[in-house]
């Protein structure tokens, strides 16, 4: 099945307990709104069919490219009001999936897109030119809260300064002994690996893997509750701001509209 809205589409496919959720939305498959909402309701609709875990990618050669600045620049100070809320709620959906998620990432997992990757249970990457990294910064905006936590709780806190900071971006090579991603397999392996783990990891009793992944992750749920209604309205009147707006319409301009 698919699901559809305003022109963007993220397939959810069910195999033999696993479900297949590929974000395909533009060249990059990149997050908007409409896109991270939509994601939240394919994660639903696993978790209605009883699948035993999910399997997160991209389509085409891309894994996601983060935010869908073309979106942001033509929508404006108008348009974060909507859209901050929906990205976060589109990482908590896939970092508070009670069953196993594992990453496919397939190609360029780049600021959001990293996130979402960080967001799952274990991250296969695909050997090639694929890079990952955060690159808000470098465009003039700062992750909402449940971004940082996300990549807290899966790379630890000391990587991270660097890692943000610099918003250098590595090949899945670099990345492995780097930890930011736990496997890299030949480009036409990086699916059926990624089922083959999700289909193991199914098979563990559904209950004590969801209470054991909630154990786990319990404090960063709990930071991100606790601080994110204040960090919201921050992080919403930098995004929001005529600065970090201009920087986002110069980084269009320069970047993705030649």
């Amino acid at each position: 099945m698919s699901g559809t809205v305003r022109g963007v589409t993220i397939h959810l496919e069910l195999d033999d307990g696993v479900a297949l959720v590929t974000l395909d939305h533009g060249r990059g498959n990149t997050l908007d709104t409409d896109t991270c909402k939509e994601l939240v309701i394919r994660l639903e609709e696993a978790d209605a069919a009883g699948a035993r875990a999910v399997v997160l990618t991209g389509s085409g050669d891309m894994f996601c490219a983060g935010v869908d600045l073309l979106a942001l620049d033509e929508g404006g100070a108008r348009y974060v009001g909507d859209f901050l809320p929906a990205l976060s709620d589109a990482f908590l959906a896939v970092f508070g999936f009670p069953r196993p998620v594992v990453a496919a990432v397939n190609g360029h997992a780049i600021a959001g897109g990293m996130v979402l990757a960080a967001a799952c249970d274990h991250r296969i990457a695909a050997d090639g030119p694929g890079r990952i990294g955060v690159t808000e910064l470098l465009v003039g905006v700062p992750f909402p809260l449940s971004a940082l936590e996300i990549m807290r709780c899966t790379y630890g806190t000391t990587p991270l300064p660097s890692l943000i900071y610099s918003g250098a971006t590595v090949t899945m090579a670099d990345a492995l002994p780097r930890g930011l991603v736990d496997e890299v397999v030949p480009g036409e392996d990086v699916l059926s690996r990624a089922r083959e783990l999700a289909t193991r990891l199914g098979e563990l009793p559904a209950e004590a893997f969801a209470h054991t992944k909630q154990q786990l992750r319990q404090p960063y749920h709990q930071r991100i509750a606790e601080n994110r209604v204040s960090d919201d309205a921050q992080v919403e009147r930098m995004w929001r701001s005529e600065p970090a707006l201009a920087a986002v319409k110069a980084y269009v301009e320069k970047v993705l509209k030649h």
